[in-house]
């Protein structure tokens, strides 16, 4: 299986251990994103509360054959919310079991991917 990262970033993946780096993916240089807006949909002790509404999702190539695309999840959330089911998207999983940091905090990479 190929993947290809349309995030801006490279992606590290490490064993279920977290020590062993087994897999690096440089971005493409092709980023799938999603325009979004807000809009204000109450208040709390006069702060705004907003929903962000996703609009369309740029930059996203059509499905090929043996191809796994790594978007951001903010990407696959979109997608969900729109109806679209690809099983060749998948996002870094940053979840706290998942995300390995660096001493300074910083993620440094992931020990999974993610779907929503």
């Amino acid at each position: 299986m190929k993947f290809v990262n349309l995030t801006p970033h490279e992606v590290v993946v490490f064993d279920s251990t977290g020590q062993n780096i087994i897999l690096r993916i440089p971005p493409s240089g092709q980023v799938a994103r999603v325009s979004v807006a807000s809009e204000v949909v109450g208040e709390v002790n006069g702060i705004p509360i907003r929903k962000t509404v996703y609009g369309d999702i740029l930059d996203l190539p059509e499905p090929r054959s043996n191809t796994i695309y790594i978007v951001s999840t903010i990407v696959l959330i979109a997608a969900k919310e729109k109806g679209i089911y690809r099983r060749d998207l998948i996002a870094p999983d940053t979840n706290p079991d998942s995300v390995i940091r660096d001493p300074q905090g910083r993620v440094i990479g992931v020990k999974y991917f993610q779907v929503v």
